[in-house]
């Protein structure tokens, strides 16, 4: 763990799961972490390769567990998926879904509707009810040259029972049958938090992100200048975290321990 902070954290942008949660189960007391990190004066967002649920679904997550948060301050790579096909297709256009209710409703509020058969581009995500079906039509599609972009390259997804297939391997699938690899939006790539950033209106030396992930969560970070923590409470082992190179800012077993570290100086 590094003591070393070379500016004052203003903000933190905290990935969601295996930092706040595995699946439906929390990490920690999350209305104490939260006004902890409110006692701090720390601005907050979240930024998570997760697009399974809506920005409003994630809203209702946070109230159950007793925490308000403004649609605002959650950023999902649907954003990032957005973001790159309107620099593709700026008036909106069909395009082929592989994913669930989250990664739709933000395609289709921004023109981009599902189609299977006119897609100018096949969107992968996670989805639990992934078909062979739907599989063969991606295939199928991306052997015709269209783009693939992919949500994120996460290959597992942390829940109670253990690690299981993340939206990495549904990505791995569709590559492995048409010989194309995908162009990702999500993390590592800076787009979602160079939008926390532009709702910070703060410079990335202020803002210190957390996630569970050193080669999305962290790598993106690092590339981008902000601050990183690594916590160990989702898919990272602690001898992992100490191979990563080069190493995160701070290193803890969760973000309950993270919060417990002397922030006096910051």
């Amino acid at each position: 763990m590094s003591s070393h902070r070379q500016t004052k954290i203003k903000a933190l942008i905290l990935d969601l799961d295996g930092v706040l949660w595995r699946d439906s189960e929390a990490i920690g007391d999350l209305s104490a972490i939260f006004k902890k990190i409110s006692s701090f004066h720390w601005k907050v967002a979240f930024a998570t390769n997760n697009a399974t649920r809506t920005v409003q679904q994630y809203v209702d997550v946070f109230s159950m567990y007793g925490v308000h948060v403004a649609p605002r301050q959650i950023i999902t790579s649907a954003d990032a998926v957005t973001r790159h096909l309107h620099a593709l297709f700026p008036n909106g256009a069909p395009v082929y879904i592989i994913g669930e209710q989250g990664l739709m409703d933000a395609c289709a509020s921004k023109g981009f509707v599902h189609s299977d058969s006119d897609a100018v581009a096949v969107i992968a995500g996670m989805d639990r009810h992934l078909t062979y079906e739907r599989l063969k039509t991606g295939t199928l599609l991306l052997r015709k040259g269209v783009p693939f972009i992919g949500t994120n390259p996460d290959r597992t997804f942390p829940t109670p029972e253990g690690l299981i297939p993340g939206a990495g391997s549904i990505l791995a699938a569709l590559s492995t049958a048409s010989g194309v690899e995908p162009l990702i939006a999500g993390k590592p790539q800076p787009t979602m938090y160079q939008i926390a950033l532009q709702r910070f209106r703060l410079a990335p030396d202020q803002v210190m992100v957390v996630g569970d992930r050193p080669e999305t969560d962290i790598a993106g970070a690092q590339a981008l200048g902000c601050h990183s923590a690594l916590v160990l409470s989702g898919v990272t082992t602690a001898e992992l975290a100490l191979q990563w190179r080069p190493a995160p800012d701070f290193i803890a077993d969760d973000l309950t321990c993270l919060l417990e570290l002397d922030w006096s100086g910051s």
